[in-house]
């Protein structure tokens, strides 16, 4: 599989955990979803350039969710 390949089934995998979660610490969703810190800020910055995912720094962590 090409990376292009895995970057965009990498976003599919956060969209819908974050659909299914509601807000959640970056770390968690990198845990649960099994995917590599690159992966995870990849498919973010992606999410977040479409306007689809909230990004927010709270205290120690980073909280995710959809807009």
């Amino acid at each position: 599989m090409r990376l292009q390949e895995s970057i965009i089934e990498a976003v599919g995998e956060v969209y819908n955990y974050l659909s299914e979660n509601g807000e959640v610490t970056t770390k968690k969703m990198q845990k649960d979803l099994n995917l590599d810190a690159n992966f995870t800020s990849l498919s973010l910055g992606w999410l977040a350039r479409e306007d689809k995912v909230n990004i927010e720094r709270k205290g120690a962590y980073t909280k995710v969710s959809l807009i």
